[in-house]
């Protein structure tokens, strides 16, 4: 089966957990030797060739106008690049702001001749931005997918995430293909109920469009039904996993401080609930002294964190690292001794699990869709900033109960894998086509 795949994101390119989890479903999806992925993506940044992904360049797209599935595929998942300055993540803030955008994104904007396409990609300048064209660029995503799609023979189209949900529903239109809409997050986690409508409309249009829809979390899925109005039998969750340790991973390293160190690592956004880490901090700090707190991360509430520790008189004790990714993180998690997500709307959230596979102790709020599949870790609702700072003393001061969130959850996390979560997967493409 091939499947026409329209991503935002792709490692080394991240701006949170969509693309980490974007690259464990199709190399999940590798394992099984009839499925065939071409992904797309709007913008790469970087090598990105790994043994199952081919980097394809957009300018090969746009002078050919066409790019054809591999007769043998199998093992190897081959992108491309189509131009966008956009990121999957951003604030109602920043939203506001820009200057230019339609109320409505509708499919018939795609209705454009191939020869004009090509003319306007060739024109196309990538900074990987948000720039004052925002819901254009969207617009121009759907064109190129559409004519991806005429040119292709591919079975099934999936799709990820709101921006991609246009360009999911061009590609159906011209190709009378089923459409899968996997969603990761809603406007309503993103912005902690601040909706912009613009995106509230994309969204639900995506979904009313899609002939099966893949939610992170029962979480996501209760969402969709209550918030827009979607049946519930045409939704599935599945659950997201993590990649095993490298065979060259380190073990943890320890003893490089006297202090113990309680780490925040997310975007310092609205969903993640920083100000509740910062409250924590405070609180935890008037008990001990030997504890420093990490924000490691970027976002739109970063000034605001970073004044709020100075009027705590914390700031002596709290580290803002700035966006970390790769063997960044790693080396973040050996630093830690424990990993918090006080998140106030989390669909799911990957970071606890890369906590866990690292041997660290988490702690997570109720409210994320991780709390679902988790068992080993310690649960507070994200406003109960007291249970977190009873959590986090009783972690560092009582090393037996360290130790057993530690072993177990490593355990439990190695039991977790993307293999499984492609094969939930490919079971609703097979009842899909």
């Amino acid at each position: 089966m091939n499947v026409l795949m329209l991503g935002w994101e792709f490692p080394p390119n991240i701006s949170g957990g969509l693309g980490t989890a974007c690259e464990g479903i199709v190399k999940g999806l590798s394992a099984y030797n009839d499925i065939h992925v071409l992904f797309v993506v709007p913008k790469s940044f970087g090598t990105e060739n790994t043994p199952n992904f081919k980097l394809i360049d957009a300018e090969k797209v746009a002078k050919t106008g066409k790019v054809i599935f591999a007769e043998h595929l199998s093992h190897e998942f081959t992108t491309i690049e189509m131009p966008s300055g956009l990121l999957p993540y951003d604030s109602p803030e920043d939203f506001s702001k820009l200057k230019h955008f339609s109320n409505e994104i509708t499919v018939s904007n795609a209705e454009i001749e191939q020869s004009e396409i090509t003319t306007q990609i060739r024109e196309f300048h990538f900074t990987g931005k948000y720039g004052p064209n925002l819901f254009e660029e969207i617009d121009n995503y759907a064109m190129i997918a559409r004519l991806i799609a005429e040119n292709n023979q591919f079975e099934l189209i999936h799709v990820h995430d709101w921006l991609t949900f246009p360009a999911g529903i061009a590609a159906k239109q011209v190709s009378d293909k089923p459409l899968v809409v996997h969603v990761h997050s809603t406007d309503f986690d993103r912005s902690g109920g601040k909706i912009n409508p613009s995106i509230y409309s994309i969204e639900k249009q995506g979904f009313e469009q899609a002939d099966k829809i893949i939610t992170v979390s029962d979480r996501v899925k209760k969402r969709l039904v209550a918030d827009y109005g979607i049946s519930a039998k045409k939704i599935t969750t599945v659950y997201n996993a993590i990649s095993p340790k490298s065979s060259k991973d380190n073990p943890k390293e320890t003893g490089k401080f006297s202090d113990k160190v309680v780490t925040f690592l997310g975007r310092i956004t609205i969903q993640k609930g920083p100000e509740y880490f910062m409250e924590v901090a405070k609180l935890v700090l008037q008990r001990m002294k030997n504890v420093r707190f990490v924000m490691a991360g970027n976002g739109d509430m970063m000034s605001k964190m970073i004044d709020l520790s100075a009027r705590y008189g914390i700031s002596n004790k709290f580290h803002f690292t700035g966006f970390l990714k790769g063997n960044e993180i790693k080396e973040m998690l050996d630093l830690s001794d424990v990993v918090i997500m006080p998140s106030v709307s989390e669909p799911f959230g990957i970071v606890p699990l890369e906590a866990m596979q690292a041997k660290v102790p988490v702690i997570i709020s109720l409210q994320s869709g991780v709390s679902e599949l988790i068992r080993n870790v310690i649960k507070t609702d994200f406003w109960d900033i007291n249970a977190m700072a009873d959590s986090i003393h009783a972690i560092i001061s009582h090393n037996p109960l360290s130790k057993v969130l530690a072993d177990e959850g490593n355990r439990e996390v190695n039991k977790l894998n993307w293999k499984n979560s492609a094969g939930d997967i490919r079971n609703i493409y097979l009842s899909t086509v």
